[in-house]
């Protein structure tokens, strides 16, 4: 499993987030203080406070570098 930090401050990057992840086979969960919710769910996200960075739980070791790569736009540092 990788952890990295990402952004999600507008509507649109929560929007092509979910339509970006969706396209691989892993399972993604975001974490938000105390409350984990499915990375895939757009209603999930929204119950998140993303007025902050969110941590990205990413359940894979075999396309991880393929998947961060494809996710640099909403990481943060």
């Amino acid at each position: 499993m990788k952890t990295v930090s990402i952004f999600l401050n507008t509507i649109d990057k929560v929007k092509s987030f979910v339509n970006d992840i969706s396209k691989f086979n892993y399972d993604f969960d975001l974490v938000s203080g105390r409350y984990v919710v499915d990375a895939k769910s757009i209603m999930g996200i929204f119950s998140l406070d993303l007025s902050k960075p969110i941590e990205l739980n990413i359940h894979t070791e075999d396309g991880v570098e393929e998947v961060l790569e494809f996710l640099k736009p909403y990481i943060v540092q």
